[in-house]
Parts: structure tokens; C-alpha cells; sequence
């Protein structure tokens, strides 16, 4: 039977269920100052060991994208002793962060170095090895960034591996590794895409956000 979104239109959305979803993304993206704020606000009760658990993984973000990925590592591995050794492709992702840090301040014989010492111990798993031509490949040019590999030097690369570092820490920490926000978006998305196939590209009737708060 087709359900028509549009009979949800009345259902109350409450304070406090936006709220949650709000503070939700701050908690998992570590905005410490706006999420006190926020609190302050709204009166919500401060998650347990929110403000501290923030802290220790916004340094270790924070190392990671300004290029020092052997700290991230560190600090990673004092807040969550077992997760990069049970995790080889977040762990293969940061040594490469440094390989990459290497690669783009010319110091190339020292990225060969780590390369062989670090990375190249992955090259016995085979879905390593593509990913290993290519960093390597990066040696092969003066002007790395203009190589057909530039992408890995990207900030947006640099992005991908903070990302899932932050999901994994949070999950080892038998917390949600997608802020609530993000589980919206992925079902509207899913929505969108079964509407799309059930009546045609323009053929659905609208659909709010208010569907997905309420779920």
C-alpha cells in the first residue's frame, strides 16, 4: 500500500528530540565551545565524559590534518590502546598521512625509508598493493601534485582518513560512529531514491525533513 509522506506533515517534532540530533553533530565533530554553549542553552544534560572524550580526539584530529600523523598514531593509541593493530586500514591510512607529509617537503629519501620500513609490510595483502604503487609512484615526480596521483595529497584524502579515525574511536568506544544528523541524510537519501524509482523522477509528492526527525 503507498503511503503518501505528506499524511506526516502534522506530527510535532519535539524540542528536545532536535536538540538531541543537534548536539549529536557537535559531540562527534568535537566543537567543544559550541557544544557548552548549546548546553548552556537549551538545559540539556551534558552527555557523561563528553567534554574530555571531545578533547583527546579533537588533538588527535588535529595532528593528523596539520601533517603530523606519527603523533595522531600516539595519541591514538594511548586513547584506544588496540585499535589501529585490529584496524590495519585506518593504521595503513595514517602511516600514509606521513609518507604523504614526507613526499610534499621533498624529503624523499627519508619517505623511501619510511616507506620501506612502514608500509611496505602491508604489500603482503593484496588489496594493499595498488594503493602502495601509487604512493610510491608519487616519488617518481619532481612536482608530485601535478602527478596522476595528486589526489592523494589532497586535503580531502587527508579528510577521508581523519573521518574514519574519528568513527573508529567512537565505535571503540561503543559510542555511535555517525552522528545522528548523518543518519538522517543517509535515509532521506534512501527515501528519495525509492520514491524516485516508485513514481518516476517528478512524480513523488514532497517530502520534509520532519519525516526523518521523527524516525
Amino acid at each position: 500500500m503507498d503511503v503518501d509522506p505528506r499524511h506526516y506533515e502534522q506530527i510535532a517534532i519535539k524540542d528536545n528530540e532536535i536538540h538531541n540530533v543537534v548536539l549529536s553533530y557537535l559531540v562527534h565533530n568535537c566543537y567543544k565551545e559550541t557544544v557548552e554553549s548549546f548546553i548552556a542553552c537549551t538545559g540539556m544534560k551534558q552527555p557523561a565524559d563528553c567534554l574530555e572524550d571531545m578533547d583527546k580526539r579533537k588533538r588527535i584530529f588535529h595532528y593528523a590534518l596539520e601533517g603530523n600523523a606519527l603523533k595522531a598514531i600516539e595519541l591514538t593509541e594511548e586513547l584506544a590502546h588496540d585499535l589501529l593493530e585490529n584496524n590495519k586500514d585506518l593504521h595503513f591510512g595514517l602511516l600514509s598521512l606521513h609518507f604523504i607529509e614526507l613526499v610534499c617537503t621533498r624529503k624523499c629519501t627519508e619517505a623511501l625509508e619510511f616507506a620501506q620500513s612502514k608500509l611496505t609490510p602491508f604489500g603482503k595483502v593484496q588489496k594493499y598493493v595498488e594503493k602502495l604503487e601509487d604512493f610510491m609512484a608519487l616519488l617518481a615526480y619532481e612536482e608530485p601534485e601535478k602527478s596522476p596521483m595528486f589526489h592523494l595529497l589532497s586535503l580531502e584524502y587527508r579528510q577521508q582518513v581523519v573521518d574514519s579515525l574519528n568513527r573508529a574511536i567512537l565505535a571503540h568506544a561503543n559510542r555511535p560512529s555517525y552522528a545522528a544528523m548523518e543518519r538522517l541524510i543517509q535515509q532521506a537519501t534512501v527515501v528519495r531514491q525509492c520514491l524516485n524509482q516508485d513514481h518516476g523522477k517528478d512524480g513523488f509528492p514532497p517530502f520534509s525533513l520532519k519525516d526523518f526527525l521523527k524516525g
